[in-house]
């Protein structure tokens, strides 16, 4: 298992790359705000996602749409993947999430 540190760099870089990619979208459509270990995105109808971090477990946590999502890092691939096994990608999950929510398409650095 990584150690905290690592972890804590990574997240930073994913929610970075969240923003990021939420950036050149209307603030009306899509607002990404991050808050110590959270980061959310809000939808012009007030919905949300909410991505945070899990420290003991080393994941990042995300809910939307009363769907909740565990994703573990991949060291192999470098990937955030669903623990569930279901194939889920976290910027995948994100990007249909808000392309569900806000009518936009996320474009990833």
């Amino acid at each position: 298992m990584m150690n905290e540190s690592v972890y804590l760099q990574l997240v930073d870089a994913v929610f970075k790359r969240i923003q990021d990619a939420c950036e050149p979208v209307d603030p009306d459509d899509v607002e990404a705000v991050a808050a110590g270990d959270v980061l959310t995105l809000t939808f012009r109808d007030r919905s949300r996602c909410v991505l945070n971090t899990q420290r003991s477990t080393r994941q990042i946590w995300l809910a939307a749409n009363s769907r909740a999502w565990h994703f573990n890092l991949d060291e192999a691939t470098g990937q955030w993947a669903d623990d569930k096994g279901r194939g889920d990608e976290l910027y995948a999950t994100v990007t249909r999430i808000v392309a569900d929510n806000a009518g936009v398409t996320l474009l990833w650095g």
